[in-house]
């Protein structure tokens, strides 16, 4: 959806948020989010703010709702910005998509604020037990931290079903370091782009790498599918 469709279905933009005024709400969520990353999202056409008559960007409810989906589905389910977009073009067009390839957790709505937890309502949420966070915790396969988002819960809760079948968070060690031996393939192809440091070659950066990742769990999706088949 092009910024000029945007200015025809908002008549006016008192009211709305400027660019710095989006920033502000956004950061102590996504500290990473920049006026570069901002624009980028709207030439790839995931965001459409008004427009003043003098040029600047003004954002609506909507436009927060949308930037937060997105900005989500990028850091909590490593998906590339043209499979977002599919889906919200998807959902703009009055259809009800499956949005394809997240690696962890549920999928929030457009309209969703994704959850935060202290600790101890972490453990209650998953309905594990201290000792099993701070295994995970010492197998790095949880950051510890004063508040977790939903993805962390979702693997919790997988802990918890592992344990009851035998698997402790310490059989998972390998995890973190295929994980790290993953980034390594990732920081080797981004290594082109990444010579350049301008905002926009930053950008593409990103979201190449975020691609990278999510064709990688594609391949390892479907190993494991393979895997399993020779067990039936």
């Amino acid at each position: 959806m092009a910024a000029s469709s945007a200015q025809a279905r908002k008549p006016g933009t008192h009211g709305l948020l400027s660019i710095g005024q989006v920033l502000a709400r956004f950061r102590p969520e996504f500290p990473d989010l920049t006026p570069s990353k901002l624009r980028f999202l709207e030439e790839r056409q995931l965001i459409s703010p008004a427009r003043t008559e003098s040029g600047y960007r003004k954002f609506s409810a909507s436009d927060l709702d949308r930037l937060r989906f997105v900005l989500t589905m990028q850091r909590e389910h490593y998906l590339p910005l043209k499979v977002i977009r599919g889906y919200l073009d998807e959902l703009d067009a009055g259809r009800q998509p499956e949005l394809p390839g997240a690696a962890t957790g549920p999928i929030p709505t457009i309209l969703s604020t994704e959850r935060r937890f202290q600790r101890d309502e972490l453990i209650r949420e998953a309905n594990a037990s201290p000792q099993l966070l701070n295994d995970a915790v010492s197998a790095s396969l949880i950051v510890p931290a004063e508040l977790y988002g939903e993805p962390v819960l979702a693997v919790l809760k997988s802990l918890v079903e592992l344990q009851r079948s035998g698997i402790e968070p310490r059989h998972l060690r390998g995890f973190r370091a295929s994980a790290e031996r993953e980034l390594g393939l990732i920081e080797s192809a981004l290594i082109p782009v990444s010579r350049r440091k301008d905002a926009s070659s930053r950008a593409k950066a990103n979201e190449l790498a975020r691609d990278i990742a999510g064709q990688l769990e594609i391949v390892r999706s479907s190993l494991i599918r393979s895997a399993l088949s020779r067990l039936d």
